[in-house]
């Protein structure tokens, strides 16, 4: 039983060949990566802005509307 224990940590590698082993893996995901053209950061912008400013106007209508029957109730 003893026998295992120290062969499973004698098998173990060590910490720099594990973290060369962590940053090799790091750099393959990294050339895996697809960056956007620069079209479609605009066009994603654009829609973030406009999705942005139709919600904006909506909440301003709505606190308007609520400030009008508030008013009447009141």
């Amino acid at each position: 039983m003893a026998d295992k224990q120290s062969n499973a940590k004698a098998k173990k590698p060590s910490f720099f060949a594990r973290a060369g082993k962590y940053f090799r893996d790091v750099w393959g995901e990294f050339k895996k990566i697809v960056w956007p053209s620069r079209k479609q950061i605009i066009n994603n912008t654009t829609v973030v802005f406009v999705t942005c400013l139709v919600f904006a106007v909506a909440i301003w209508a709505l606190d308007i509307l609520f400030g009008l029957l508030r008013g009447l109730i009141l």
